[in-house]
């Protein structure tokens, strides 16, 4: 199974960008996907998650300006971030998490100039 993100890049602050994450290989019963970021010097954190149900829980950091979903018939999980502000720079990393397993993709780079 691997897990491939795109859609980082560099935005001025107050732009939006969207970020995808695909799996491919064979995958049983996906339950949780979501979004993680790591700043430099900093601990990797939560930004959003999504349930196999579709409910959602956001970093507060980020509630009201990231909205997670995902396509379940593409095995693809997507976060649109509005309103980006320099604190939100850093590598986002998907993860999968199945009844058995847990899956990361490799990291794409968001910049924010301020």
């Amino acid at each position: 199974v691997q897990l491939q993100a795109s859609g980082g890049g560099l935005v001025q602050a107050g732009g939006s960008l969207r970020l995808s994450c695909a799996a491919s290989g064979t995958i049983l019963s996906i339950n949780v996907m979501g979004w993680y970021r790591q700043a430099p010097g900093k601990q990797r954190e939560l930004v959003a998650g999504i349930s196999s149900t579709g409910s959602t829980n956001y970093a507060d950091s980020v509630k009201g300006r990231f909205t997670i979903s995902r396509d379940n018939a593409k095995d693809t999980v997507y976060l649109q971030m509005n309103s980006l502000k320099p604190e939100d720079t850093g590598v986002y990393y998907c993860r999968v998490v199945t009844r058995i397993d847990d899956y990361w993709g490799q990291g794409t780079q968001v910049t924010v100039s301020s």
